[in-house]
């Protein structure tokens, strides 16, 4: 097993492991039990959200942890019914205090909600937030390419990070390459889809029983020379271990050209179109 994990340098100099751990229902005490026991095999980077109601999980588990403070990365998110400037704020303000943590590493914006209009204040507030010492890096979730130029044309700003749904049934390509155009990290959410039919494909098998690995970690492997960073979540320590464990195998050109042909038009695992889909 070989699970140091490599490290992106986001365009801000702040540096964050390139395998994170979802946190996703994870919540009260049994997920502070999951996400301590992924903080003990090696993961470095956790991804938690307002919405999640686990901030409080996410803190306690860091607190349990026998890993420094400063070699942990916590991100979460601001949900859509503050993104109004001052609650935007007071909601940053909340996550901080909901961690018991003296800050939060990466903060984004969960969700543009365009037909709401108000991503833009929502990312000053952040850009403030961070001036005030709450957070140390600001990004976004499922923006589109309209949405990242316009933050930045009216703020001065740009995202250190876009968080997107991305797997092999939904590569994201023209996201992702934007991004990378743009100096702005792309982190995966919903990196096996959602635990779908996807880990029984079997072209990803036949690539699997080539390397002798599992075809979870074909599939993370993939998305990591992709040059994304992947946040899969597991809650059982034998999974945790394997997720991690990505760093002593490649794929060939062939064998990514062939995974990134499984992609379909309309891969989204739950139909969440960041033009349209509303989350608050």
């Amino acid at each position: 097993m070989n699970n140091e994990v490599n490290k992106i340098t986001l365009n801000d100099g702040n540096v964050v492991p390139q395998v994170g751990f979802g946190t996703y229902l994870l919540n009260g005490f049994t997920g502070v039990n999951a996400i301590t026991g992924a903080l003990n095999t090696g993961y470095r980077f956790l991804d938690a959200a307002f919405n999640y109601d686990n901030e409080g999980a996410v803190g306690e588990a860091v607190r349990r942890s026998s890993v420094p403070r400063d070699e942990i990365t916590v991100l979460s998110k601001l949900p859509g019914r503050f993104q109004e400037y001052n609650k935007a704020l007071q909601a940053i303000q909340e996550s901080v205090l909901r961690t018991g943590l003296d800050y939060i590493d990466l903060y984004l914006i969960h969700w543009p909600l365009p037909k709401q209009n108000l991503y833009v204040e929502a990312w000053q507030a952040l850009i403030d937030a961070q001036k005030f010492g709450y957070i140390r890096s600001i990004g976004v979730s499922n923006f589109l390419p309209e949405h990242l130029e316009r933050i930045e044309r009216e703020t001065g700003v740009k995202p250190v990070a876009n968080e997107i749904e991305l797997h092999p049934y939904f590569n994201n390509q023209a996201q992702r390459e934007y991004d990378q155009q743009h100096d702005i990290a792309t982190i995966d959410w919903s990196p096996l889809g959602r635990a779908s039919e996807m880990l029984k494909d079997q072209t990803i098998k036949q690539i699997a029983d080539a390397h002798d690995k599992s075809i979870a970690q074909i599939i993370l492997r993939w998305e990591l020379q992709l040059d994304t960073i992947t946040i899969p979540k597991a809650t059982k320590p034998s999974r945790q271990i394997e997720n991690i464990s990505l760093f002593d195998f490649k794929l060939s050109d062939a064998e990514m050209q062939t995974i990134n042909g499984l992609t379909k038009a309309d891969g989204r695992t739950s139909n969440q179109d960041p033009a349209v889909y509303e989350e608050f």
